[in-house]
Order: structure tokens, then sequence, then C-alpha cells
């Protein structure tokens, strides 16, 4: 029997957008594995997010070099691989579409007053709210690129998560 195509998911969108649950959900769901990209920051990235530091492009760079490197990894097994990354800009997109692999990308799209919300009240994650308008600033929204199923946040999270199933069906299928 054949095995189907391999491919990279990034669920996307600013801090607080719900990357992660949406991740973890998806990857219960279809049996992929599940990568938090903010597991996979350097150390350095992490504390200046910490100290309210704005990350630039050159900081980014290391980070989604280790996220294509741990796609490509389990690409080469012939599994998929969800991921939870920001992927705030349209070269940062590009540079994750570089892999060996189809990749498609769930965006968890929403206002900045409903993540502030969410923000203010999560626990124990270093990313602070006070750096979410810089987060807005950076985003290009991927709405005319290919490969990409825009899932609008406010809703339920059961049917964000379905949502971010059904898009992902959709382009898995094509």
């Amino acid at each position: 029997m054949e095995h189907a195509l391999a491919y990279l998911v990034v669920v996307m969108g600013v801090s607080g957008s719900g990357k992660t649950l949406v991740g973890k959900w998806l990857g219960n769901k279809t049996g992929h594995e599940f990568v938090d990209g903010d597991d996979l920051h350097p150390s350095q990235n992490i504390a200046r997010m910490k100290n309210g530091e704005q990350l630039d492009d050159y900081a980014r760079r290391p980070w989604l070099a280790a996220i294509a490197e741990q796609a490509e990894s389990t690409l080469a097994n012939g599994d998929s691989l969800i991921v939870a990354c920001s992927a705030l800009k349209q070269s940062y997109r590009d540079q994750l579409r570089l892999i060996a692999a189809p990749v498609y990308f769930i965006f968890l799209d929403g206002s900045e007053a409903i993540i502030k919300t969410r923000l203010e009240k999560r626990e124990g994650h270093f990313m602070p709210s006070k750096l979410l308008r810089s987060q807005f600033e950076d985003l290009q929204r991927p709405s005319d690129e290919d490969g990409v199923a825009i899932v609008n946040i406010d809703q339920s999270v059961e049917s964000v998560c379905l949502e971010a199933l059904n898009g992902l069906k959709t382009m898995t299928a094509e």
C-alpha cells in the first residue's frame, strides 16, 4: 500500500491566537507529530522576549532554521509534522516553504483586542502581552498565498479546531 505524501502544517498567528492548542488538537486528530515552535527558540531569543524585547528578522533566522530542520527530519521518516509557529512575515513562510515537502499554513486570525484579553489571562508563558502590538505590526496576512487556510478565532475553541481540520483536509486533498 502506498503512503500518502508527508507534509508540514504550520499553525500560525500572533502570540495568544491559539497556535499550540489548535496544533496539539490537530496532532491528536490526525495522528501527526506536533511540535511547539516556541520550544525551538534559542535561549537568547526567549530571554529577549521575557525582557519585553521584540525579535527582529536576524534573531528569528536560527529559530526558523531549527523548525525547518525538525520538519525535514520528521518528513525524512515519511511522517507529517504539525508545528506551531507565528510565521508573521511572508519571508518567514517562504523560508519554511523551502523544505522538500508540501507546506500548508493554518492562519489563526483574530482582532488585537480579543488576543490581548487572552494574553493577559495566560500564565506561564515567556511572551509578555506588551509585545502583542509589535506582532501585529510585523504580521503580513497570508490572504493571497497558496496553501493557506484562514480561521477566525472569534468563535468557540471547538469551532476553531474543526475549521482548522476542515481547512487542512481541503488543502491536502488538492
